[in-house]
């Protein structure tokens, strides 16, 4: 495949965003209490999923199977990675092949705009596992999202170069996911860019204006999930500028878009995690079930939807093989391109494991852990509670538990 025949890849990530956190026009189970005309660009212009799920209820080991292709615990990532060693829970291993490392030698140009958190010092950081520019922040969250920092440090970068930028988080990312986009758009070379939000994960800051257009249009709403709302729908704008940049460059019709989220969302922050129960950090359906919708104009056909159920590791493969390239054996990974481009797709039969590990005395050391066969759903929701049994076909919201009985 010649560079020019490549498709260019741009992967969306939002942080904490649940399932039902987007507005009711794309369909499935999103909310009309809330308006994300772009992201619903996304599903109604391209394949929406029905049944995806994150590896994982946290961040970091999410983000570790989208770079690796693996389930997270494999690559050294079973926890959240944070600055203070005690309170950190993975190490990504240096032998794991990361999406950009695969992309790079086929000729792809790599960028990282928004949050990494897979690593704060070398050989972690994103220029040195195969990204050719990164813009960004390092840790897990930021303290304030006018001040970007995190425990009093800056992880903000460009490169390696400490930077201090000025606005809010969500525009800065947006600003600068925009200019990479005008830049790739005066050359031949196909790209690959990755832009993590961190929006919407808590402090739920939305600026000011944004806020007060929820209040007035939504007056009976809950104030925490105004601040929500008002806070996706921010997001929602900076998504839709960078769908714009895509169409007046010229760029869109040859660039596969891919929109989800790490995790499910946070119910005291008033999200919204659809029909399921629980959220993130739990191993229950709202928490691992995550908005999905691939938009391709030259491929895929617009308002298609799937029942396929993928996970976020899926995505490695699925966009290694549109950008031609066979990804080294023993990924975990299974490609849904073939989905995606409207042929038929045999069903993997694969069992799905779900980890999550976090530290403290009060964890013994065990993780969380869910394993899905079929339709059969076996999970552990806290490291010292009994194992509970769910058939998800007869009993989506996993309400009896038959654990007991089987």
């Amino acid at each position: 495949m010649s560079d020019s025949q490549r498709p260019n890849l741009l992967v969306i990530l939002t942080d904490d965003q649940g399932r039902g956190d987007y507005s009711h026009a794309c369909g499935g189970f999103g909310t009309p209490d809330i308006r994300t005309p772009n992201m619903d660009r996304i599903f109604n212009e391209g394949m929406t999923f029905d049944n995806f799920f994150a590896n994982s209820p946290v961040c970091s080991p999410s983000r570790a199977s989208l770079m690796t292709g693996c389930y997270p615990d494999r690559v050294g990532v079973p926890g959240v990675i944070r600055q203070w060693p005690e309170l950190s829970w993975g190490y990504l291993l240096p032998n794991a092949t990361l999406l950009p490392q695969l992309l790079r030698p086929a000729g792809y140009h790599c960028a990282l705009v928004g949050k990494w958190h897979l690593g704060l010092e070398s050989p972690n950081i994103p220029t040195e596992r195969g990204f050719d520019f990164f813009h960004g922040f390092l840790a897990d969250m930021m303290d304030d999202y006018w001040t970007h920092l995190r425990g009093g440090r800056n992880w903000m970068r460009r490169d390696l170069e400490v930077v201090d930028p000025k606005g809010h988080a969500t525009d800065i990312f947006t600003e600068w996911a925009c200019a990479y986009l005008e830049e790739r758009a005066q050359s031949r070379q196909p790209f690959f860019l990755y832009l993590a939000y961190n929006a919407p994960h808590d402090p739920i800051q939305p600026p000011p204006e944004w806020l007060d257009r929820v209040t007035k249009r939504e007056p009976n709403m809950n104030p925490k999930r105004q601040k929500l709302v008002a806070l996706i729908e921010h997001l929602d704008h900076g998504i839709g500028r960078v769908l714009d940049v895509l169409d007046r460059t010229g760029l869109a019709q040859n660039t596969l878009v891919v929109f989800s989220s790490d995790n499910g969302g946070v119910l005291r922050n008033g999200a919204n995690n659809g029909p399921w129960r629980g959220e993130k950090c739990h191993v229950y359906e709202g928490g691992l079930r995550v908005p999905a919708g691939v938009r391709w104009p030259a491929r895929i056909r617009p308002g298609s939807r799937t029942e396929r159920i993928a996970l976020t590791m899926d995505l490695y493969p699925t966009l290694a093989e549109a950008a031609g390239v066979r990804p080294n054996d023993g990924i975990d990974g299974l490609s849904f391109l073939p989905t995606l481009l409207g042929e038929k797709q045999p069903d993997p039969k694969r069992d799905l494991y779900f980890v999550w590990r976090e530290g403290g005395l009060g964890y013994g050391g065990k993780t969380i852990d869910a394993l899905r066969r079929g339709d059969w759903k076996l999970l552990q929701d806290s490291p010292f509670a009994p194992l509970e049994l769910y058939h998800l076909a007869a009993d989506p919201k996993e309400a009896t538990d038959l654990a007991k009985r089987q």
